[in-house]
C-alpha cells in the first residue's frame, strides 16, 4: 500500500469533484481524525491516517484490503468509482435525485434513472453532472450521470433518461464474486 501520485491523485479528485465539488475538502481536513488515499494494486482506499501506518507492517501481497474502496485505475489510466463509495458521495454530494418507490427496484436492476420515476430533484443540476440517487426516504441508492439539465429534464417525455447509472447498491448482490477481487 502506497500514497497516490501526483498524477493518480488529480485524476482521483477531478472525479470526486464531478460529484461532490470543494467538498473534497471534508474528506481530506478531517482534524479529529485525518484521513489519506492508499493505492493497493489498481485500487484506491480512503483509510485513516493512524491505521495506515499499521498497515506498513504487513507486506503487500498478504493486504487484501484497507479502509473503504473508492474505487479502481483501470488498465488505461482511468478511474471507476465503486459503489463503497456511496456513503461519502451521499454526504457531501452538489447534486441529488430523489426516486420514487415504482422506480427503485429498475434502477436497482442497473437501469438508468427515467423522468417516470423522479419525484424530485436538485435545482440547477447541469448537463453531465455526477448525481447521487435517493429514495424518497433519502436512503442512498447509487450514484450517475445527469443526461439532461434540470430545465431540460423537465420536458421530457416519461420514458426519456435523467441520469444515467454509474453505480447502485444492486451491485453488492449482482457482482459479489468480482468486487473485491
Amino acid at each position: 500500500m502506497r500514497p497516490l501520485t501526483e498524477e493518480e491523485t488529480k485524476v482521483v479528485f477531478e472525479k470526486l469533484a464531478n460529484y461532490i465539488g470543494r467538498n473534497i475538502a471534508f474528506l481530506i481536513d478531517n482534524k479529529e481524525d485525518p484521513h489519506v488515499f492508499r493505492l493497493q494494486k489498481d485500487r484506491v482506499y480512503y483509510v485513516s491516517e493512524r491505521i495506515s501506518k499499521f498497515a506498513t507492517s504487513v507486506s503487500r501481497p498478504n493486504l487484501m484490503s484497507l479502509g473503504i474502496c473508492f474505487g479502481k485505475f483501470t488498465k488505461t489510466g482511468k478511474f471507476r468509482l465503486h459503489i463503497t463509495s456511496l456513503e461519502y458521495l451521499s454526504k457531501y454530494a452538489k447534486y441529488k435525485v430523489w426516486i420514487k418507490p415504482n422506480g427503485e427496484m429498475p434502477f436497482l436492476y442497473g437501469n438508468h434513472v427515467l423522468k417516470a420515476h423522479i419525484g424530485k430533484m436538485s435545482d440547477d443540476i447541469p448537463e453531465h453532472a455526477g448525481v447521487v440517487v435517493l429514495s424518497m426516504s433519502d436512503i442512498p441508492l447509487g450514484f450517475g450521470v445527469s443526461a439532461k439539465s434540470t430545465n431540460e429534464a423537465r420536458n421530457l417525455q416519461p420514458n426519456g433518461i435523467v441520469a444515467f447509472r454509474q453505480g447502485d447498491i444492486g451491485e453488492y448482490l449482482r457482482e459479489e464474486d468480482t468486487l473485491f477481487t
